[in-house]
């Protein structure tokens, strides 16, 4: 058992502080609270960043500048060890959106004058007090599609503003029961251990109910969409995934894991290698694999997952085929990315 309460309640003054800050300050706040090597991770565009001036000028500031009264409002927030350093480091951990006034062109979107609500993820690992590692995933490519400007076929599940968890219990600010998250981090790993039908030979909704209860949420990023049941899962994510994307499948680990109470995660840089092999999101067959950087967020209820919140840097990976889906919206806008 331990004691994350020191590193919460640093988390949630670095992220009220960021609130109160603007571009002229953003720097001088995030020097407050991260070491001067800190390695800040996120999505197409900014990628792998060190240090908060470069956090600060690259990111924090032009969105700030793009969007008018930022609200961060968040759905989970969840503290733990790292089970893939061997239970040894201290991550922090919220997810929700970030709503604002959409009121400058922000990586060559056209902003709209109203709300926009930016899915977001923020892993932070603290060490002595200080921040010295951050990964921050957001979907852009769903805030390009709540501003009219959908850069993507049709998709085979839902696209919504995504709600946080059913049970309303992912906030959880002060201490837990460390037997909940035991549990959550076993179903976790229970559904990452579940062999594929394809090794085992058993039916594909079988395998899912394993680890999977039959009513089960799958809130995907814009360019797959949401699905609700397993059967609609499958139809909706997992077949157009592995008819497209089987070949060259490569598993290339996670960075972090953890849970605390009825809620864990992951992320990895890159989790996911693998080929296009046509159709997928669009794109005709690709000639090389492609990474996916993904994070992945759960609420465990009764022994199986329930819900599951998907952040994916599709960006990243279209970016990797030999299509700039920013770049491309920026010349049809007229503006820079």
């Amino acid at each position: 058992m331990s004691d994350f309460q020191a590193a919460k309640d640093l988390v949630r003054q670095y992220h009220a502080d960021i609130a109160r800050a603007d571009t002229g300050s953003i720097a001088e706040v995030l020097k407050r609270y991260v070491s001067p090597d800190w390695r800040w991770r996120g999505m197409h565009p900014f990628h792998d960043l060190q240090g908060p001036d470069s956090v600060a000028e690259t990111f924090w500031s032009p969105f700030m500048t793009a969007m008018n009264h930022i609200q961060r409002r968040p759905d989970i927030f969840i503290a733990g060890l790292n089970e893939i350093d061997g239970f040894k480091g201290v991550w922090v951990v919220q997810m929700g959106h970030l709503m604002a006034l959409f009121d400058k062109p922000w990586l060559g979107i056209r902003p709209t004058s109203k709300i926009v609500m930016l899915r977001f993820v923020e892993f932070n690992h603290v060490v002595d007090g200080k921040i010295v590692e951050t990964a921050m995933f957001f979907d852009i490519l769903h805030l390009m599609m709540q501003a009219g400007q959908n850069p993507l076929p049709p998709a085979t599940g839902a696209h919504l503003v995504q709600p946080g968890p059913m049970t309303h219990e992912g906030l959880h600010y002060g201490p837990t029961d460390p037997a909940m998250g035991v549990a959550t981090l076993a179903a976790i790993n229970a559904m990452l251990n579940n062999p594929s039908s394809r090794v085992d030979g058993v039916d594909e909704n079988v395998r899912l109910e394993r680890a999977w209860h039959n009513d089960m949420i799958w809130w995907g990023p814009a360019g797959i969409g949401a699905t609700y049941t397993i059967d609609r899962y499958i139809e909706q994510h997992c077949i157009p995934f592995d008819e497209a994307l089987s070949v060259g499948y490569r598993f290339n680990g996670h960075l972090c894991r953890l849970a605390e109470g009825n809620f864990g995660g992951f992320f990895g840089w890159a989790n996911l290698t693998l080929k296009n092999s046509g159709n997928y999101l669009g794109m005709t067959g690709a000639p090389a694999p492609a990474d996916m950087r993904v994070v992945d967020m759960y609420r465990h209820e009764n022994g199986k997952l329930a819900e599951n919140w998907i952040f994916i840097d599709i960006l990243h990976y279209l970016n990797m085929q030999g299509l700039d889906v920013l770049g491309r919206m920026a010349k049809l806008n007229g503006l820079g990315v």
